[in-house]
């Protein structure tokens, strides 16, 4: 079969297998998205409202259901479902009636807490107009469903088409989109909230800088990385502000070490450069502009339990405390299950080693996923979502590691000519 039949059924695969949770996948961030996206379709905020903590509920249930059926002690008990839906409906509608009730109705989210932190959500209209089309067409918890399968099989295909842009073998081509799918990339992608989408679009950063260095489609490369900034600006804005500037770095870092060795032009790697400089100034004069939450606004959300506590007189040394604290946790934790620190460092090597200089930008659109972790240094963030990006180091990486044992030892993926990328990607 061609590669991109396997493409296909790779992804199709993936998307059976999560028939598997169809619900329970809902996070507190959930029903924050939800309601945006469906008061863009023209509901009423009262619908809205009734509609998202419908869905919360029913999420809810079920995974107590589950949990219940291999209990050792409750598993012969009735169904809790009807009582899980009862008490999770009036605890949740006990908050948002009052709120509704003293008129704040304005905006697109539901009032589940203060006006402060429903701010953020609002600053974050792509996921939601993503959704709309999902919700609209198939229903809230179908449509839910249907576009995470969507944006984690998108996600899986863009590490094939890097990886090929690359000159990869279609065989770890494939193992690159399957190990996106396998690793906690994929799981988090499927969850309803904003990293699926978010790490979609970085991914389309890092081919646009394939699409440059190795392919010699400039103008098409460059596009797609100022599209994917510009797309990651309306999805969550530190995100575009973090890569923008990540991808700067790196390009001035390879320009430079080739300037000192006396290498070949670095025209295209400036003008990557160039492109993550700008996004990252665009970002902090749009947020500007805009009056988006500012970096005090995040301190303050993290350090009052999202604006749940009166603010902190003094947060920012309360925030350098805190993120010295949990540093030293995190590292604690990695060195007693050391598979993230493992596969990163596996990852940096065959990127490093194998990858050029694209290589360099995707060790930068990585450490995105650390540099959103240090800005919120919480060690109760479900599952390390934060630093998930750090993951399409090893999902990129690893097959670049793997390439000498396919190639039976060939010449060095970064020695090859600028052109090859075209011929791998046709």
């Amino acid at each position: 079969m061609r590669p991109r039949v396997w493409v296909l059924v790779l992804a199709a695969v993936f998307a059976a297998l999560q028939l598997a949770n169809i619900t329970g996948r809902d996070t507190p961030d959930t029903k924050n998205y939800l309601a945006y996206a469906l008061s863009l379709t023209g509901e009423g905020k009262r619908e809205v409202a009734a509609a998202t903590i419908d869905y919360v509920c029913a999420s809810r249930a079920g995974r107590a259901r589950r949990d219940q059926s291999v209990h050792v002690v409750r598993f012969h008990r009735p169904d809790p479902t009807d009582q899980v839906v009862a008490e999770c409906r009036e605890q949740e509608w006990r908050v948002v009636e009052p709120q509704l009730a003293a008129g704040r109705t304005g905006g697109h989210t539901v009032p589940y807490m203060p006006d402060r932190f429903m701010r953020i959500f609002e600053a974050r209209p792509g996921y939601p107009l993503f959704l709309v089309p999902f919700v609209a067409a198939f229903g809230v918890t179908w449509g839910l469903w249907a576009a995470g399968v969507v944006i984690a099989c998108a996600g899986g295909v863009l590490a094939f088409l890097i990886l090929r842009a690359l000159s990869v073998p279609v065989p770890l081509a494939l193992g690159g989109q399957a190990l996106y799918y396998a690793l906690p990339c994929g799981t988090t992608a499927m969850r309803p909230m904003t990293e699926g989408l978010l790490m979609a679009l970085t991914l389309a950063a890092v081919w646009g800088c394939a699409l440059v260095l190795r392919a010699g489609r400039t103008r098409a490369g460059l596009a797609l990385v100022a599209g994917s900034l510009a797309a990651l600006f309306t999805v969550k804005h530190s995100q575009a502000l973090f890569l923008g500037l990540c991808l700067a770095a790196a390009g001035a870092l390879i320009a430079l070490r080739r300037h000192r060795r006396g290498g070949p032009s670095s025209r295209g790697v400036l003008a990557l450069a160039a492109a993550g400089l700008a996004g990252a100034v665009g970002t902090l004069v749009l947020a500007r502009l805009l009056h988006y939450p500012s970096v005090s606004d995040s301190v303050q959300d993290l350090l009052t339990d999202h604006f749940t506590r009166p603010d902190r007189e003094r947060p920012w040394p309360e925030f350098w405390q805190l993120q010295g604290n949990f540093w030293v946790e995190w590292l604690r934790r990695q060195a007693w299950q050391p598979l993230f620190v493992a596969a990163l460092g596996a990852g940096a090597w065959g990127a490093l080693r194998r990858g050029g200089a694209v290589g360099g930008f995707l060790v930068a659109a990585a450490c995105t996923g650390i540099l959103s972790q240090a800005g919120h240094p919480d060690i109760n963030i479900w599952g390390e979502r934060l630093t998930v990006p750090a993951w399409l180091l090893p999902v990129v990486g690893i097959p670049l590691l793997l390439e000498p044992v396919v190639r039976g030892g060939r010449v060095p993926l970064a020695a090859q000519g600028p052109t090859d990328g075209i011929r791998a990607v046709g």
